[in-house]
């Protein structure tokens, strides 16, 4: 895992690795904006129905757009790794093609409807699990660190299913993902643990998905060779 993460990190200075953050970056931040202005302007036309003054509607639309980029933020992690699913094979064939070219070159590049469908996938798994897990983060928030333990771990689980798949669809046939998903859980959870641990970290977070992505397909490759 040491060793992926310092490859990764060294090659963040690659064009094409750049080009993929630079992207998906982009997707991401107009993304949560979109949210925030819909949920603004939904506010703001409910108040103008109920018959509300200009000043409270415009206070209404403020708490609006704080709640929209609050439920962003907690749910950076499922859009960001959501819209990485469709750049990742960009990611992916950079780090293939500066240390396994062999691999490469067997290799089935990802159509761009099928780089939505796991993005859309991931996103959509990362969120109605947690959705459906929030009364547990409640209950345990008197613990202390439960609710915080149970999020760690979860979505460590999650990302690293998301992570290895990005890799895996390029090599592995669609028919042999099942049996795929069934080795590997191990490592694949580690993964997803560091993954999550960098999306907690400032400013680093914005790298995660595509560090993430560049350590999976390490990763990937050595399990392969072992």
């Amino acid at each position: 895992m040491v060793r992926a993460f310092l490859l990764s990190l060294a090659q963040l200075g690659d064009r094409r690795i750049l080009a993929v953050f630079l992207k998906s970056l982009a997707v991401t931040v107009v993304l949560i904006a979109a949210f925030g202005a819909a949920l603004w302007y939904g506010a703001t036309h409910l108040a103008t129905r109920w018959g509300w003054d200009a000043t409270s509607g415009g206070l209404l639309g403020a708490v609006a757009l704080l709640a929209a980029f609050g439920v962003s933020w907690l749910l950076f992690r499922a859009i960001a790794i959501g819209v990485m699913g469709v750049f990742a094979d960009d990611v992916v064939i950079a780090v293939e093609a500066r240390h396994y070219p062999k691999a490469l070159a067997t290799a089935q590049n990802l159509s761009m409807a099928r780089g939505i469908g796991l993005g859309l996938r991931s996103a959509a798994r990362a969120i109605l699990i947690n959705l459906a897990l929030a009364p547990v983060y409640v209950a345990l928030l008197v613990t202390g660190v439960g609710t915080w333990l149970l999020f760690f771990l979860v979505n460590g689980w999650l990302l690293g299913l998301d992570l290895g798949t990005m890799v895996a669809a390029r090599h592995v046939p669609s028919a042999m993902m099942r049996d795929w998903r069934k080795t590997g859980a191990v490592d694949r959870f580690a993964l997803g643990v560091a993954g999550t641990a960098l999306f907690m970290v400032p400013f680093l977070n914005l790298f995660a998905p595509i560090l993430g992505a560049a350590m999976a397909t390490h990763l990937f490759h050595e399990r392969r060779s072992v």
